[in-house]
């Protein structure tokens, strides 16, 4: 069997939203939370969530989660270098992993289901990557086989995981996900999709030992 880890990327300022579109609310959890469980539930190992300004309240979040919060310091500095960061990061911690995948947090609509989707069309087609394909086109959730890893850790940093997608278009099976369209960039995207923001550290349940794994010590 593959091992196969995910990269959430949750470090972004939400500047189009005017608040962190992480701890938004869809179906009780915040957005952050969902993602990660989604990954956690389909069997990826590690999950690594790289975080910006948030890193505190996300790694609130992610308590009773079987994940690994990066602080990045440097996500201004573009997509690209919270992607490169958080590969690097998942691969410090199991060097032998054979395919990853790359999520972003808002997507309210990405499941298990989803990402196993992909595992598995990935595991038939035998193809260098499986990604979601909406609006006539390839996107994120996206497993990228090993062979691809050098690919996602040389992106510049304002170009995300897209670009091999797009330059790769023919060798990557596609798992048709229409709701993939849907993200929150803008107020209208968390009126129509969410419920509020998270206003305290707690969302639901916490396990009496969180099994977060965190790096760069806490605050």
């Amino acid at each position: 069997m593959e091992s196969i880890g995910a990269v959430i990327l949750a470090a972004g300022a939400s500047t189009r939203l005017g608040e962190p579109k992480q701890l938004l609310l869809h179906g009780g959890e915040t957005l952050v939370r969902r993602a990660t469980r989604a990954a956690c539930v389909a069997g990826c190992s590690p999950v690594v969530v790289v975080a910006g300004d948030e890193q505190e309240r996300i790694g609130k979040e992610l308590a009773g989660l079987t994940a690994n919060l990066l602080r990045h310091p440097a996500w201004r500095q573009g997509i690209g270098s919270s992607v490169r960061a958080g590969v690097s990061h998942a691969l410090a911690l199991v060097p032998t992993l054979d395919a990853l995948i790359v999520m972003v947090c808002d997507q309210p609509f990405v499941t298990a289901e989803i990402l196993r989707a992909l595992i598995a069309a990935h595991a038939r087609t035998q193809k260098c990557a499986a990604a979601c394909f909406y609006a006539g086109g390839l996107g994120v959730p996206a497993l990228f086989h090993r062979a691809l890893f050098a690919d996602l850790r040389a992106l510049p940093d304002h170009q995300g995981a897209k670009r091999i997608l797009t330059d790769r278009s023919d060798e990557i099976a596609r798992v048709p996900f229409p709701q993939g369209t849907v993200d929150i960039d803008t107020p209208g995207d968390r009126d129509a999709h969410c419920n509020g923001l998270k206003q305290t550290s707690a969302s639901g349940p916490r396990a009496n030992k969180p099994r977060l794994r965190e790096t760069g010590g806490r605050k």
